[in-house]
């Protein structure tokens, strides 16, 4: 069964505002965490429950993954100097 994903609405404006050389492939690794929430390459952040990064050169996509409720949060698309402050 797929996961839905769910994108707030501020994770939608860090996407607008990324270059646009990036965010066509980081589009294409947040569609593909729909049938592979965990896939090769993400890392379990430590400290984080149930949180993953996944790295596209200079940007991570930080992510929550709810398997009870198939559901996926992306919690930041930043580059990697602003993706891990509190």
């Amino acid at each position: 069964m797929p996961y839905q994903i769910i994108i707030p609405k501020p994770v939608v404006k860090q996407l607008d505002f990324l270059p646009s050389t990036v965010r066509d492939p980081v589009l294409k690794r947040i569609a593909d965490l729909k049938e592979a929430p965990r896939p090769r390459g993400c890392v379990k952040l430590k400290g984080y429950e149930g949180e993953f990064r996944i790295r596209i050169g200079d940007y991570r996509i930080r992510y929550l993954v709810d398997d009870g409720q198939s559901v996926v949060v992306i919690l930041h698309c930043l580059h990697r100097r602003e993706a891990y402050r509190k």
